[in-house]
């Protein structure tokens, strides 16, 4: 037999436990937030479901019977382990560290310029980033949160935009020369092609918008500061966000080739629900600093 099937209700054994506790119906009811009549009515409650009395009712107030002690010695037991139960698991879960998966690519060439005003906002959270083009599961007892490019659609997830952004195909001037039609990108199959490790931006795009001509061959797959640092040095075209390009497009460092316009930008990911107070911070955090101007940094100064 299920032990609820002979258990009281819980709200009038909270109601009595309460009482044994505090010695008066006034204070038990302050206690529990409700008003002392009603802590009176759960305990007769509670003494008629059990078929026994609890409390003795004198002219100086009432008073525990034998029954009665006995019943709050269990209530006082097994509230109290499950208050330890619950503190046990949000204490762990608030102490946790806040683990954020995001790409090579977002991790070096946005979020980590920022981590610094993190940092003094939140000095006490231990932050973990995973920089890695797989997107994590994210889930309780794991990933946070994720940020990833795209159009928002991640079934089961939450999704917040934070960077709008196209793709750009982009190269150093003196490759650029080399394409052909800029409007076309099947002109550029015949060039050395730059992906991010772990991803298929280059044949990707081929596939979307040239299904009809072969794919580059021998792409050089890197992470993602290194991929930038290639194609400024003319080792090869780039597929990346334009966000992470713009100043070197607007200082002449690289030229844009293409341009894919078909997905939205990075994008924040939780799982719907209540989040625990770390990953909240982060979020209204993360939002805040989307809206601001980049930091200027060496690498994304531009030339005095």
């Amino acid at each position: 037999m299920s032990i609820w099937r002979t258990m009281p209700p819980l709200t009038a054994l909270r109601a009595f436990a309460a009482f044994a506790e505090a010695g008066t119906l006034e204070r038990a009811g302050a206690a529990i937030g409700v008003t002392h009549a009603a802590v009176s009515q759960q305990i007769r409650s509670l003494e008629e479901w059990l078929r026994l009395s609890l409390v003795e009712r004198g002219a100086r107030g009432l008073a525990l019977t034998a029954e009665g002690r006995l019943l709050a010695a269990s209530l006082r037991e097994g509230f109290g382990a499950i208050a330890a139960g619950v503190e046990a698991l949000t204490g762990a879960e608030a102490n946790r560290p806040l683990h954020i998966s995001t790409t090579p690519a977002f991790a070096g060439g946005w979020l980590l310029p920022r981590l610094a005003t993190w940092r003094q906002a939140h000095p006490g959270v231990e932050l973990m980033v995973d920089a890695s083009p797989d997107l994590r599961e994210v889930g309780p007892g794991g990933v946070d949160a994720a940020i990833r490019f795209g159009n928002g659609d991640w079934p089961g997830l939450e999704a917040r935009l934070l960077v709008p952004s196209s793709v750009v195909v982009v190269a150093a001037p003196e490759l650029a020369k080399r394409a052909g039609d800029p409007r076309q990108i099947a002109g550029l199959a015949s060039l050395p092609w730059l992906q991010e490790m772990g991803t298929s931006e280059a044949s990707g795009l081929f596939r979307q918008f040239a299904p009809d001509s072969p794919p580059p061959k021998g792409i050089m797959s890197l992470p993602g500061t290194l991929l930038l640092d290639a194609a400024r040095d003319a080792q090869g075209v780039a597929a990346v966000a334009r966000v992470f390009v713009a100043a070197d497009i607007a200082a002449g460092r690289l030229r844009v080739l293409f341009e894919d316009q078909t997905r939205q930008g990075y994008f924040l990911l939780t799982r719907p629900g209540v989040q625990r107070p770390a990953v909240r911070a982060f979020a209204q955090w993360v939002q805040r600093e989307a809206g601001r101007p980049a930091p200027i940094t060496a690498r994304t100064a531009p030339p005095a």
